[in-house]
């Protein structure tokens, strides 16, 4: 697919918007001579620097390299004076983890499906030479509200594209607790960091909550450098060795030792789920998964507003007032691994925030930079936490990436509780 010059309302006729950002739109339109509905992403390439043009043209290359049944699909992209159109998939299914938690029945072998779909796509984008860099629960959307409906992986804003096996230093780029440890070590780096999220975006679909945390930023990333985490009784008591081997198998802090995408596809718990994968209810699975999306809401809520505003001390003010709502007073204690860890109910820090770490950003657009001279546990303070507002196209019904909470979201508990065992450490 190339790009056309041609005149976008010559081909295409455009309805009801279903999400914006700073500098782009995003609305439902049709193609005139198919009759076949799409999601247009109109961007005012007129507010864009020139480094903003480079970036938009890389996510358009990369998106015309991917064509997967599980990744959102770019079909069209035309350029015309002052506007930018990217035509995608319109995916009506909404955020995956939002689907889990209306559905009445959910299962071990339920989140072996999610996260098959999810390394599928992986291993296409990985076999085409992309990297994704950005896996999160933000990035994984349902085709439709159909039961069943197909997963599909968004936002290849942050993606880059490498040469075979190649490792090097990209710039530090992602979302603090889907961080890689040599991300973080600022070591060159390839394809195994989009595994290692997926590691993360596994644990939580088991059981609610992330396998990082820690209300100090700096904390949760000499978490993720050690490898600190656990299977902590009682939830991780019903989950079966094989779910936990792979999570282990994924998050192996050594990249060339990690397990790669298509041999996590071929993992017993993930090939052979109806025999190997438990078919119990995971209700406190369910109930976890509801506040953590709750957390992720109220967080999109505020840094939404910090962008529209430019306002970003009294967003980081109102940010710190919002965690203090339900915040526990609680014990705590030290690990071997030198991490701290509650006894009782996880501060609402602690649940993973959808917010991106990104180097020199340029008018709220997310952006990898190849500087060396910035230590991660710097980033918060560099960047304050913003979100990715030229995120590719969300779900017919939604928003982009930084997205506003349901009214009665804020009224919702923040903080899942969950006992907490020593943490171990895996090379």
């Amino acid at each position: 697919m190339a790009v056309t010059c041609t005149r976008f309302t010559d081909e295409y006729q455009l309805y009801e918007e279903i999400g914006k950002g700073a500098f782009s739109v995003v609305r439902r339109c049709v193609k005139l001579c198919t009759g076949h509905e799409y999601a247009a992403k109109i961007i005012n390439t007129k507010k864009l620097s020139a480094r903003d043009h480079q970036k938009l043209e890389r996510e358009a290359r990369i998106c015309r390299l991917l064509k997967h049944p599980n990744i959102v699909r770019l079909h069209d992209s035309i350029s015309e004076e002052g506007f930018h159109y990217l035509i995608f998939d319109l995916v009506t299914g909404g955020e995956l983890f939002e689907d889990i938690v209306a559905r009445e029945y959910y299962s071990e072998a339920d989140a072996s499906h999610c996260i098959q779909q999810i390394l599928e796509a992986v291993l296409h984008c990985h076999q085409m030479g992309v990297v994704h860099r950005d896996l999160k629960p933000e990035n994984l959307l349902l085709a439709s509200k159909c039961k069943g409906a197909a997963v599909k992986l968004a936002d290849f804003g942050l993606a880059i594209e490498v040469q075979g096996e190649q490792q090097a230093w990209f710039g530090f780029a992602g979302t603090p607790g889907y961080l890689s440890p040599e991300v973080l070590r600022k070591e060159a780096y390839g394809k195994p960091v989009d595994i290692w999220a997926c590691g993360v975006i596994l644990y939580i679909l088991l059981v609610g909550y992330p396998p990082f945390w820690d209300e100090d930023q700096h904390k949760l990333y000499q978490q993720i450098k050690a490898g600190a985490y656990d299977f902590p009784s009682p939830e991780w008591d019903t989950v079966t060795p094989e779910a936990k081997n792979l999570i282990n198998q994924m998050l192996t802090i050594n990249p060339a030792k990690r397990i790669t995408a298509h041999e996590a596809l071929k993992h017993p718990w993930v090939c052979q789920r109806s025999t190997v994968a438990s078919m119990m209810h995971r209700q406190e699975t369910v109930e976890c998964l509801k506040k953590f999306n709750a957390r992720r809401k109220l967080k999109g809520a505020i840094l939404t507003t910090m962008l529209a505003t430019r306002n970003f001390s009294a967003a980081k003010s109102l940010l710190n007032k919002k965690t203090d709502v339900g915040k526990p007073q609680t014990n705590s204690t030290k690990n071997s691994a030198g991490v701290t860890s509650p006894k009782g109910p996880i501060p609402p820090a602690a649940l993973e925030p959808q917010t991106t770490v990104i180097h020199n950003l340029v008018d709220g657009i997310k952006e990898s930079s190849d500087s060396t001279h910035t230590n991660p546990e710097d980033e918060e303070m560099k960047v304050m936490k913003f979100s990715d507002i030229l995120s590719s196209v969300r779900r017919g019904s939604g928003a982009l990436e930084a997205e506003g909470p349901q009214p009665a979201v804020a009224q919702q508990p923040l903080s899942p509780s969950f006992p907490h065992s020593p943490l171990a450490q895996r090379k």
